[in-house]
């Protein structure tokens, strides 16, 4: 036998210091969970992992309305009107994206809706258009929304005004004006043409989906293959590096609030065909719902990031939600706490992501 006795522990060490080895297993098990962590953040943080995220959450509302509702959610016409009543907001939605990216947000867009669709069906405008074209009243409504967001924009660019209070004052002037130019009445649309045409359809398909099929897809390459749009990221991340950088700030955000502008114009025609109306009471919450389907489709809200496929989602989770409520005969009390709840779900899990993204970075 050896008389060698084993080596007393260093002084300072307790019986729980585990050996060097262990020591070793432990900071090998923590790396190997951090890498996965950090795997799944950067996925989930990905466009592909957020719309993946977002499809999946549309394909669960879609089984519980065919669930609750039965054939008449699944019947082809309801989801046609789906896709009907998607498009007008979804047009709003795609410009309010641009804007939200650029680091601003709108609160008048139901307002200039409202403004664009009384001020292309007014007796004038009517009279011009039956003796030339309808589309003389599309150029209106367009011409209207892209001088309201003017408007705004060279008041939160150049009159350094907060976006909050700049649209929250064109929100009160745009809907009193309409009231002003309607008289508070409702103006019918005496120009068939255009309700025939827009509010019809092509190839089986309704015009208004078209439309925001086009606006979608002029968006996407707007924001994705052009100068603009990089632009648009880079001064939503940072304004002051884009400055710096050589970016026009100003200038870009006036085009930013023009462009909603715009989508916000083609929106009241829309929705003037849709209706055979023009009135000062449409575009009730649009802004509100706009919004919501930005959040909720991954723009953030502090801007630099988001996607115009993910917003095109969020509109449509709105819309199949709303669907699914009405089908079910729940008021609509019930579909805006529904609706607000999910804000808040979308708004915490961005900055779980954010927060957990930038750790892992």
């Amino acid at each position: 036998m050896s008389d060698q006795t084993p080596a007393s522990p260093p002084a300072g060490a307790t019986a729980t210091t585990p050996p060097a080895d262990e020591h070793r297993r432990i900071e090998a098990a923590a790396a190997e969970e951090g890498e996965t962590r950090s795997g799944f953040v950067r996925f989930m943080s990905s466009p592909f992992g957020r719309n993946l995220g977002l499809i999946l959450a549309l394909l669960v509302l879609c089984a519980v309305g065919a669930f609750t509702a039965g054939d008449r959610f699944v019947d082809t016409d309801n989801m046609v009107t789906i896709l009907r009543f998607a498009s007008i907001i979804g047009v709003v939605s795609i410009g309010m994206t641009f804007v939200i990216i650029g680091g601003g947000i709108d609160l008048s867009v139901g307002a200039i809706v409202a403004l664009s669709s009384v001020w292309a069906t007014t007796l004038a405008t009517q009279t011009m258009a039956e003796d030339t074209h309808w589309l003389l009243m599309v150029f209106v409504a367009c011409a209207v929304g892209v001088g309201c967001g003017l408007v705004n924009g060279i008041l939160i660019a150049y009159g350094g005004m907060a976006p909050f209070i700049a649209t929250l004052a064109m929100f009160a002037a745009a809907r009193g004006l309409a009231e002003i130019i309607s008289e508070k009445r409702t103006q019918l649309v005496d120009v068939r043409g255009l309700v025939d045409t827009i509010n019809g359809e092509f190839l089986g398909i309704p015009v208004l989906v078209w439309i925001f099929a086009a606006v979608s897809t002029i968006g996407w390459v707007l924001l994705n293959r052009t100068t603009f749009g990089r632009r648009t990221i880079a001064v939503g991340g940072n304004a002051t590096a884009a400055r710096l950088a050589g970016i026009a700030v100003k200038r870009h955000t006036v085009l930013l609030y023009v462009v909603l502008g715009l989508a916000c114009g083609i929106a009241g025609i829309m929705l003037t065909a849709r209706t055979g109306t023009g009135s000062g009471t449409h575009g009730q919450l649009y802004e509100l719902d706009a919004i919501a389907a930005v959040v909720i489709g991954g723009t953030l809200l502090t801007g630099g990031r988001g996607t115009i496929v993910g917003t095109i989602i969020g509109v449509l989770i709105f819309t199949t939600l709303t669907n699914v409520f009405t089908l079910n005969n729940l008021d609509s009390s019930t579909q805006a706490v529904a609706k607000g709840a999910i804000i808040v779900i979308a708004v915490l899990l961005q900055q779980r992501v954010s927060v957990r993204s930038a750790d892992s970075s």
